[in-house]
């Protein structure tokens, strides 16, 4: 007797993963219109949107983060470009500011190290040496500090101004360096509230303000200026000590006279002393990448781009 193969049960057919049983089901099915509704069947009751929707949202969401990201990428990039513009404008503007900010950077990052600071800290630290001096470059300023006489009283009132003048200038890097003109106005203050422009004491100056306050001032001891002469590193090593606790950070100071910290300086100071040669070209070039567009803010409200949907 010849057995007749039946055809198998949908009913009975389970299969054993979600779409590839859902696969053996449908082409089993002789019936087209039987085998439409088993589609029907199957994906209304397979398909689990609780399982599909936060894969859906949390590619969206990973989307999204990785186009924020990149936006924040380029901003910072811009940012960066920013600093190294300004840089070279102070290098434009004068040379000797622009040799002497690099002086205080490196004295700067030799005592941040010895302090153990991190690297964030020791970036900031670095960012406010170099950018300390940008309020110089107000006209009124650039014209007192290119007089080979000493300074007037009155003059050195327009000098006080250097500090808050730079952090103005620095202002719209605050979302990306917060620290920047805090410290830039800060380099000034003194350890006993009486420097300027606010007077702050002790702690409540920015610590990395107190940092390059150190440096600079060692700086302003041992390079010769149009109004003062070079003194020996003897001397500009006393001259720290004895502002020990008034001008300066006390345990900063403690930590500049050590003998591993004069060694770095010591040598640092008798590079800068050397015959220059040709500047590094080691700076940041016009980046191929695009970065964001931006408004600037100086225009008048006259020249704003008129609305689309306003009429003329």
């Amino acid at each position: 007797m010849n057995a007749t193969r039946k055809a198998p049960s949908l009913a009975a057919a389970k299969p054993t993963a979600p779409f590839f049983g859902f696969v053996d089901v449908y082409a089993n099915a002789t019936n087209p219109a039987r085998a439409a509704f088993v589609a029907r069947t199957f994906l209304a009751k397979r398909i689990d949107m609780k399982n599909i929707l936060p894969l859906s949202v949390g590619a969206a969401a990973s989307g999204l983060l990785y186009r924020e990201h990149e936006l924040r990428n380029r901003a910072e990039r811009l940012s960066a470009a920013t600093l190294e513009t300004l840089l070279n404008a102070i290098d434009a503007n004068d040379a000797q500011t622009g040799a002497h900010v690099r002086r205080v950077a490196i004295y700067a990052l030799i005592l941040g190290k010895a302090a153990d600071l991190d690297e964030r800290t020791l970036r900031s630290v670095e960012r406010v040496a170099l950018f300390h001096d940008i309020g110089k470059l107000h006209g009124a300023l650039s014209d007192i500090f290119h007089e080979q006489s000493k300074l007037t009283p009155e003059e050195r009132r327009a000098v006080r101004t250097h500090p808050q003048r730079g952090a103005d200038v620095l202002a719209p890097l605050s979302a990306f360096y917060p620290d920047l003109g805090k410290g830039v106005a800060a380099h000034h203050e003194r350890w006993d509230g009486s420097g300027y422009p606010r007077g702050l004491k002790g702690k409540r100056i920015p610590f990395v303000a107190r940092v390059v306050a150190i440096a600079d001032s060692f700086d302003a001891i041992t390079y010769r200026r149009r109004y003062s002469n070079a003194r020996s590193f003897a001397e500009a090593t006393r001259a720290i000590s004895a502002g020990r606790g008034t001008q300066f950070d006390p345990e900063l100071v403690d930590l500049f006279l050590t003998r591993p910290v004069q060694a770095r300086i010591g040598k640092a100071l008798r590079e800068a002393n050397m015959p220059r040669k040709k500047r590094s070209t080691n700076r940041r070039r016009g980046e191929t990448q695009s970065v964001p567009d931006i408004t600037f803010r100086w225009r008048p409200r006259s020249l704003e781009p008129q609305s689309q949907d306003r009429q003329p």
